[in-house]
Order: C-alpha cells, then sequence, then structure tokens
C-alpha cells in the first residue's frame, strides 16, 4: 500500500486543521436525542411503551424495567496480562479485585484528564469484560494492541455496528422501591448479601443470571445479565412478574435521560488531541473515529480544545483515583493536582419561567431570529454540548450540559461543572442558551442566544 493509500488518522486529520475546536463544532447536528432513539432495535425496546413521563417515574413510585441489550460498546480482555493492563491504564485499585468483583474505571490522560470511564467485571481469572461509551475503550484497545501485553481482545460493538446481529450478553435493569420484591418473586427468595460491586449469582426462568446491585437513577436496583440465547426467557420471566409490581417497561426516550437523574456525564470530552504522550494512538485512531466525528456545540465557545477536558476530581471520581497503588497513566499529574481547589459537579434547575421564554422565543411566526428550539424530554443538540455558566455578576464560573426535562423533578434540568464556591444548593447563577452567530451552523435553524437563570442543586439531583 502506498503512503497516498493509507487512510488518515486523528493525528493527520489535526496536523491538516488550523483548529480542532472549529472542525468538532463544524460537524454534524440535530437530536442526539433521536440518534439514540433509532439506533435501538424497535422490536426489543420502542421510543416510548407508555409515555415517557410515567416512564420516567417508575423508578420513583414502583419500578423500572430497562433493555440494555444493544446500544453499550463492550470489550472482552483475555489472558494473563489482563488486570496487569488496567491496573496500568485506570486510577483504580485492584488488589482485591477477582473473580465476581467489578469496578468503575476511569482511564486517564498523562496529562491527568479524563478520556471516559467504564463498568469493568471480572468473569474469570483470566476474562474481563469492559462496558461503556467508545472512548475509553479505543485507548484500551490500542495499548492492548501495540504494548506487548499478555491479552487477546474479543470487541463486542453496540447492536446498529455489530456485524454479528448479536451480541455476546443480554443486559437488563430493574429499579425502583418494588424492584427489592421483585426480585425475590424472580429468584424464590431474599437476594444474596454481598458488598457493593460485588457479582452474585441467581436463577431466573431456570436459567443461570449474573446480578450486581446496580442504579441508573439513583434508585435500588440490580443490573442483570447473562448469555445472549437466555435473554428471551429472562426477559419474559421479569415482565410477567413485574405486572404485580406496577412495573413500567422503560424507551429509548426516557432511558437516555437517566444520566441527569443520576449526575453521571455520560460523554467528556476525551482528553486525547493535545497530550504528547498521547500521539501514537492519536495515530493508530483513524480520523473517522467518533472521537473527530462527533459534533462539539453550546455557548462555552472557547478557543482551545484543552478548556473542554475534564478531571477526574471534577467528575465527582476521587473516590476511585488510588494514587498509593503505585504507577500508572496520569498518575503523577492526578498526584500533582490532588490538593488543588477544582471545580464541582452540580445539577442545574432552569428557571420556569425563562424556560418559558424560550419556548415562547419560537413560536410566534414574525420573529425572523427566534430562540433555539428546546426539545423534550432531552435536548442535546451536540454529543459534548458545553454551554457557560456565569455568576450574578456575568463571571463565567463554568459549563453546563445534558438539559434534560426530568418529569421526576417537573423541572428542566441540566449538569453543571462549576467553580467550587458556586456549588452549595441554592446558589443562583445563569447560563446561556443556543450558540453565537460566529458559530453559525448549517445544521441548526439560525437563532438568537437567551440568558437562562438556574439554581445549583445536589447531583444526583434526587438528593435534594
Amino acid at each position: 500500500m502506498t503512503d497516498q493509500a493509507k487512510p488518515r488518522s486523528l493525528q493527520d486529520l489535526l496536523d491538516s486543521l488550523p483548529s480542532i475546536v472549529d472542525h468538532l463544532y463544524g460537524n454534524r447536528k440535530g437530536s442526539v436525542l433521536k440518534d439514540a432513539v433509532l439506533r435501538q432495535p424497535t422490536q426489543f425496546v420502542q421510543p416510548e411503551f407508555t409515555n415517557w413521563r410515567e416512564e420516567q417515574m417508575a423508578c420513583r413510585t414502583s419500578v423500572a424495567f430497562y433493555d440494555q441489550s444493544f446500544h453499550m460498546t463492550t470489550t472482552f480482555i483475555r489472558g494473563k496480562d489482563a488486570v496487569a493492563l488496567m491496573n496500568h491504564l485506570t486510577a483504580n485499585n485492584y488488589s482485591t479485585f477477582g473473580v465476581d468483583r467489578s469496578r468503575h474505571s476511569v482511564v486517564c490522560s498523562p496529562d491527568g484528564y479524563l478520556i471516559g470511564d467504564g463498568i469493568l467485571y471480572c468473569l474469570a481469572p483470566e476474562e474481563l469484560v469492559l462496558v461503556g461509551r467508545q472512548a475509553g475503550h479505543n485507548w484500551v484497545r490500542f495499548n492492548a494492541q501495540t504494548g506487548g501485553w499478555d491479552v487477546e481482545l474479543e470487541e463486542d460493538e453496540f447492536m446498529s455496528d455489530n456485524p454479528n446481529g448479536r451480541r455476546n450478553f443480554y443486559r437488563f435493569q430493574v429499579e425502583g422501591p418494588h424492584a427489592p420484591a421483585l426480585m425475590e418473586d424472580l429468584t424464590g427468595g431474599p437476594m444474596p448479601q454481598v458488598p457493593k460491586l460485588h457479582l452474585m449469582h441467581v436463577t431466573i426462568a431456570g436459567k443461570q443470571v449474573t446480578a450486581m446491585q446496580h442504579t441508573m437513577a439513583g434508585n435500588p436496583g440490580w443490573e442483570v445479565f447473562g448469555p445472549w440465547d437466555d435473554g428471551p426467557a429472562v426477559k419474559e420471566a421479569i415482565l410477567a412478574a413485574g405486572e404485580r409490581y406496577d412495573m413500567k417497561r422503560v424507551g429509548s426516550v426516557a432511558y437516555f435521560t437517566t444520566a441527569m437523574e443520576l449526575g453521571w456525564v455520560s460523554r467528556p470530552m476525551p482528553a486525547i488531541f493535545t497530550d504528547p504522550g498521547l500521539r501514537a494512538f492519536r495515530e493508530w485512531l483513524p480520523e473517522t473515529a467518533p472521537e473527530a466525528s462527533w459534533a462539539l456545540g453550546g455557548s462555552y465557545n472557547a478557543p482551545n480544545i484543552e478548556d473542554y477536558y475534564f478531571t477526574p476530581w471534577e467528575l465527582g471520581y476521587g473516590n476511585v483515583i488510588k494514587l498509593d497503588k503505585g504507577e500508572f497513566v496520569g498518575r503523577d499529574a492526578l498526584a500533582a493536582s490532588k490538593d488543588d481547589v477544582h471545580r464541582a459537579k452540580v445539577s442545574l434547575v432552569w428557571n420556569p419561567e425563562d424556560v418559558a421564554k424560550i419556548i415562547q422565543g419560537y413560536m410566534d411566526p414574525a420573529d425572523e431570529l427566534p430562540t433555539r428550539y428546546l426539545e423534550f424530554p432531552r435536548s442535546n443538540y451536540a454529543t459534548w454540548l458545553y454551554d457557560a455558566v456565569s455568576d450574578t455578576d456575568g463571571n463565567r464560573i463554568g459549563v453546563s450540559m445534558y438539559p434534560t426535562f426530568l418529569w421526576t423533578e417537573r423541572a428542566m434540568c441540566t449538569l453543571g461543572v462549576i467553580d467550587a464556591k458556586y456549588a452549595e444548593p441554592g446558589t443562583e447563577v445563569s447560563f446561556v442558551w443556543g450558540e453565537p452567530a460566529s458559530r453559525a451552523s448549517k445544521y441548526l435553524e439560525p437563532h438568537r442566544q437567551i440568558e437562562v437563570r438556574a439554581t445549583v442543586a445536589p447531583a444526583p439531583i434526587g438528593k435534594r
């Protein structure tokens, strides 16, 4: 193959651009919610089974059923160096890790910024399973393939990109105040009492099922998974038993709002574009990778891509970082910053009068420059939607992300990462909704910006 015929890498793309920020702002925008919904196989997961309002409420009032079998990227890591590889790449401690354990896995760049996170399961002495968003998987896969580790990978992509037309595992979630009783009904007795992040083995519909206490929206819940072919029988049993507990099946419209409820920043900007230590990774990653093809948007409009990075401290992952475990990628930078005053993750509850102004602002046909359309229940129009947050004097103090209407709160909300001194619940702030004129996109209707008042609340928001 000639040099001219080689596929271009992310590094090639960066070398050809005056600004990666401008490039990402120019990528295709639209309804991120609709994109997510359309990628779900509707024969299994409808957009709405009843309506998204009742489906959101089920995790608070009865029990919700989520079918998570189709949308998350999965990587199987097998071999004698499987744990050593993840110990090298993540901030977690693995001294007590082993079969039937899991970890919230956090991977950072050498300069201490977040690349991605996910859940890491240990299913056998030399078999790990990483489940989560693509950015973290790509970094793990690169290191596994190029770092001389004695591991083998199996890549199990989300359903719409999966050439096999099936997954290795089904994965279901039940959550809500009736979930404990439902699980006892399904398994024939009390659930095993095991510590957090430990896996347990139960039987449902005659099938061995792996279960873990887990929450999607801050309520009592269990994740259950097992071999793909066992999924229909287990699902049928859960749905039948769930009728006794007013269980609601959650469609993809409501499902993709749970991150706001839980306070999880599900798609932070991966910190891969600038660190010199990641050049080989950028040369390995194709320019068509999601990290380069997804869209950046919002009013934050900072000039440098580093302005969009987060540290794990800022996203509330300080409990995961174990600096005393020895060397790992990013350790020195994290150690140097551990005593800094970090920005804090919060929820921001929008002022309802200002929400009404946004809607009113695009309902007048005579208005040639309306406000930016607000989609319910989730209004991300870019993968990385960063809006600028200010204090009451107009000083910029952070960013707002993931605009979502929560029926559980009867409020429009976002997640914020803001200066710590403004993070006290009840603090009044504001942010700008809509993009600046200098960022006019062919994918968005012409619109004007509007200032929205907001009140700081905890993340997860259900704790307020």
